[in-house]
């Protein structure tokens, strides 16, 4: 089977569609991830063939929980969920984070490649992102795949959430003592079990909100 037709046959499981041109973009993007991984440590997943599943379709499977126009990903390291939804909702605008400048230099020119015209890049850390802009912070979801625990998590991008936004942290396995460290004022509004085609790894949605 080859490339296209894994990350097809895993989206067809997945029961998603993507727009004209999304396909090629995709599979672009993992050339893209493999050639500067060779340089920049992005992945410990090296080989295209495994990244459909662990990468592409990993990222895609939260797609469903995606609200609102403006999309925030926070330590978006390789672009990952970033760039695969990114790519998959065009209607939709996406900031990718990431403290990192030598990250940040290839999520740029992913962005410029890939001709991807809703995403833009910042090279910030999350707690200072526009603490002292005068922009209004509305992000409706935020992002997050394995970027932190869920308490430092929401500790660090609660200013960024539009009142009634949803943060979607994606996890391995079921973080129960994370979920008890849970700073005052939030909540776990949803727990989703994501079954990831061709992913035998144990993968969880965590999606939290502001009470």
């Amino acid at each position: 089977m080859t490339i296209a037709q894994k990350l097809r046959h895993g989206l067809a499981e997945l029961g998603q569609t993507l727009p004209e041109g999304a396909e090629q973009k995709l599979l672009r993007f993992l050339e893209l991830l493999r050639h500067w991984n060779r340089t920049i440590n992005l992945t410990a997943v090296r080989e295209i063939d495994d990244m459909v599943a662990a990468h592409l379709l990993d990222s895609l499977a939260i797609r469903p929980w995606l609200a609102g126009e403006r999309i925030l990903d926070i330590g978006s390291g390789a672009g990952l969920p970033g760039i695969p939804l990114a790519i998959a909702e065009t209607h939709r605008s996406f900031v990718l984070l990431d403290s990192a400048a030598k990250r940040c230099r290839f999520l740029t020119q992913a962005v410029v490649e890939l001709g991807l015209a809703n995403v833009r890049v910042e090279n910030r850390r999350v707690e200072d992102y526009l603490v002292s802009s005068d922009e209004v912070p509305e992000f409706s979801t935020i992002t997050a795949r394995a970027f932190a625990s869920l308490d430092k998590l929401a500790a660090a991008a609660g200013h960024l959430l539009a009142d009634r936004g949803s943060l979607l942290a994606m996890k391995g396995k079921m973080p129960q003592d994370e979920l008890k460290k849970l700073p005052d004022g939030w909540r776990l509004r949803r727990a989703e079990k994501l079954a990831v085609p061709g992913l035998a790894a144990e993968r969880h949605l965590l999606i939290l909100e502001r009470v």
